[in-house]
């Protein structure tokens, strides 16, 4: 029963510490965008034509292909 004297007291500053990340974390803007970051890591930054399944070929990197350079 000594034991809950302790517990009370640690409950609630735990609880106030709890409030105090949730008013931080709406007044900062923490949860203003919940959908973009869902959606902006399924867009392919790389691909030019919006096609993420077409890539340059191989050879057009003529450090790649070295035959392509000794043709000049």
């Amino acid at each position: 029963m000594d034991v809950i004297y302790g517990l009370i007291p640690g409950m609630l500053v735990l609880g106030l510490a709890a409030v105090a990340v949730l008013f931080w974390a709406t007044r900062t803007g923490q949860y203003d965008d919940l959908d973009g970051d869902g959606r902006r890591i399924l867009m392919d930054e790389d691909a030019e034509d919006g096609d993420p399944r077409r890539a340059p070929p191989m050879d057009a990197d003529p450090e790649l292909n070295p035959t392509e350079s000794r043709r000049e």
